[in-house]
C-alpha cells in the first residue's frame, strides 16, 4: 500500500518518537527525519550513563532509527561500533516494524581521564575501530553486513562513507543530541534527553542524472566539488548542512517545521509518520533456551545463592532461574 503524502499544514505534526519520511521533488531527494524524546530518555536513564556516553549512544540510536525504518521487510537492522577509545562498544538495533533497543559499554577510568582532558568529542571517545551496519532478514536469509572504519571523523561523516561505498547513493546524514533541564508540571527540576536527525539521499528517476561523482585528483578536479556532481544534489546537500544541532533537538521546532524551513522553496512533501518504541526483544523463554544449552559444569559455575540470574544488557531486566529448571527432561 503506497504511503500518502501531504503538504505541511494538512495534518497534525508527528511529534516526538515518530520518523517522518519526506520527498523534495524539485531536487530528486528523499529522506527521513526524526526527533526522539521520551523513548530515548527511557533508554538512557535506565542505565544512568555519564553524559558523554549518553550523548554518543543517542546519536547511534537516531542513526539506527533513521535507517531501520527504511526496511521494506520483516527483520532487524543493527548499528554497532567497536573501538579502542573510552567507549569501546555501542549497539543499537531496530526490529521491524517499530522496536528499538540500545546499550553502551565504556571504561570508567579512561572516560574520567578523557573528561578531565576535555577529549569528549564522539570521535575521541570511540577511538580507532569499526562501525558495522547489519541487516538480518531472519532464518531464511544470510545477514548482510557493511563495515566502515572509525577513523577520527564524526558519525555523520562515517555514515556517509557507508552509503557511498556500499550503496553508491549520494547521502548526507545529520545527527544531534542534547540535555534538557526544565521543570515538570509540579514545578520540580527535571532532566531529560532529546536527539534528532535527518538523512537525505539523491535518488533521481532520470537515468542520465544518476551518474556518480568522479574521484578527486583526476583531470578537471574542481577541489571543492567533485567533477560531474549534479546541481540538484549540490543544492540539497548545502541546505542540509545549514541545519544547526539545536534545530534537530528543539521541541518547539518539530520535524515537519524543520523540513519546511529547509526545502519549502522546492516543494517538500511529508509522508505518514512511523512511531518507534523502546522495546527489548529479550524474554524469559529465550534466555532459558540459551541456558539449557550450558553443560552441567557451566550451570554449576553460574549459580549464586542457589539460583542463576541473568540481566539483559539492553533493558536491564533480570531473569532468575532455579537450576532444576535447566535440567534436560528425562
Amino acid at each position: 500500500m503506497a504511503e500518502a503524502a501531504a503538504a505541511l499544514g494538512q495534518f497534525d505534526f508527528a511529534g516526538d518518537d515518530h520518523v517522518v519520511p519526506f520527498q523534495v521533488e524539485g531536487l530528486d531527494v528523499r529522506g527521513r527525519a526524526v526527533q526522539l524524546g521520551p523513548m530515548l530518555d527511557a533508554i538512557l536513564e535506565r542505565h544512568h550513563y555519564p553524559a558523554p556516553v549518553a550523548r554518543l549512544l543517542a546519536e547511534v540510536v537516531v542513526l539506527t532509527v533513521l535507517l531501520g525504518t527504511s526496511l521494506k521487510f520483516d527483520g532487524k537492522f543493527t548499528v554497532q561500533t567497536k573501538g579502542d577509545g573510552p567507549v569501546d562498544l555501542l549497539v543499537a538495533d531496530f526490529s521491524t516494524p517499530e522496536n528499538v533497543r540500545a546499550y553502551a559499554r565504556f571504561d570508567q577510568a579512561l572516560l574520567n581521564k578523557a573528561i578531565e582532558s576535555g577529549e569528549t568529542e564522539p570521535e575521541q571517545l570511540l577511538g580507532k575501530g569499526v562501525l558495522a551496519f547489519t541487516i538480518d532478514q531472519g532464518k531464511f536469509s544470510q545477514p548482510y553486513q557493511g563495515i566502515v572504519a572509525l577513523d577520527g571523523t564524526t558519525l555523520e561523516e562515517i555514515a556517509g562513507v557507508y552509503f557511498r561505498q556500499s550503496e553508491q547513493i549520494p547521502t548526507r546524514v545529520r545527527l544531534a543530541a542534547a540535555e534538557l533541564f526544565d521543570r515538570d508540571d509540579a514545578g520540580k527540576p527535571r532532566h531529560r534527553w532529546r536527539a534528532g536527525g535527518l538523512v537525505a539521499q539523491f535518488l533521481p528517476e532520470a537515468p542520465e542524472r544518476m551518474r556518480q561523482p568522479d574521484l578527486h585528483g583526476g583531470d578537471g578536479d574542481t577541489g571543492n566539488r567533485p567533477h560531474g556532481e549534479d546541481d540538484a544534489w549540490v543544492e540539497a546537500r548545502s541546505l542540509v548542512e545549514t541545519i544547526d544541532a539545536d534545530e534537530l533537538t528543539d521541541p518547539l521546532v518539530g520535524t515537519e517545521r524543520l523540513l519546511f524551513r529547509l526545502f519549502h522553496e522546492r516543494g517538500v512533501r511529508v509522508y505518514e509518520p512511523r512511531a518507534v518504541f523502546d522495546r527489548c526483544s529479550c524474554s524469559r523463554d529465550k534466555i532459558k533456551g540459551v541456558l539449557k544449552g550450558f553443560s552441567a559444569e557451566e550451570i554449576e559455575a553460574s549459580q549464586e545463592n542457589g539460583e542463576i540470574a541473568v540481566t539483559c544488557e539492553f533493558c536491564s531486566t533480570t531473569y532468575r532461574f532455579e537450576p532444576a529448571e535447566l535440567q534436560p527432561a528425562e
